[in-house]
């Protein structure tokens, strides 16, 4: 079998993004082949080097350029995008060139808190401000709105009113980690 390759996309820490790079490191068949990071600054890009993946920083402009930017993902034969903390509005040329083959995961289950710069602590604020007494994350599938693609796979977890913001950022973050690798891996070996 040919190994498939991963294109990962973040905006920030990359703890999502790592954690991926490490659950596929000694797989044969699954291959984190780039990073691609809209921020100079970020994190992630520390992270990556940690793990031997290479990365590519782009600006807006050249991400709306798809003559410029569709070369360097083709380049790397991408079976699949996952967006991981990645903030921006995908592009139409993207996701139609990528049909079903670009993910995300958001940290609440949609289709609550999904939109516009509803992501990390401003979910988790807008949870708490709620009086939710459960939250999760959702896996799915990117189209030309913010977090409006077919889901994937949803986990939840409980709240509580004690819960505090950081205590629902480290609920996400278990379900993050423990359920993102494993539904990658799935989509790809199916």
């Amino acid at each position: 079998m040919q190994t498939k390759n991963i294109i990962l996309f973040a905006s920030g820490n990359g703890s999502n993004a790592e954690n991926i790079c490490r659950y596929f490191q000694n797989n044969t068949s699954i291959h984190v082949a780039a990073l691609f990071c809209n921020k100079a600054d970020a994190k992630v890009l520390d992270r990556m080097k940690a793990v031997n993946v290479p990365t590519h920083v782009f600006s807006r402009s050249e991400f709306h350029d798809s003559e410029k930017f569709l070369p360097l993902l083709i380049n790397f034969k991408a079976d699949l995008i996952v967006l991981s903390g990645f903030f921006w509005l995908v592009p139409e040329y993207l996701v139609k060139y990528f049909s079903g083959k670009i993910i995300n995961i958001h940290p609440a289950l949609l289709p609550k808190y999904a939109g516009k710069g509803m992501h990390g602590q401003h979910v988790h604020e807008a949870v708490k401000a709620n009086g939710e007494t459960e939250t999760g994350i959702t896996i799915h599938y990117v189209n030309e709105k913010y977090d409006e693609g077919e889901i994937i796979f949803q986990a939840s977890t409980t709240l509580t009113n004690n819960d505090s913001i950081e205590d629902i950022a480290m609920k996400i973050s278990v379900l993050e980690k423990d359920n993102f690798p494993k539904v990658i891996e799935t989509l790809l070996l199916k």
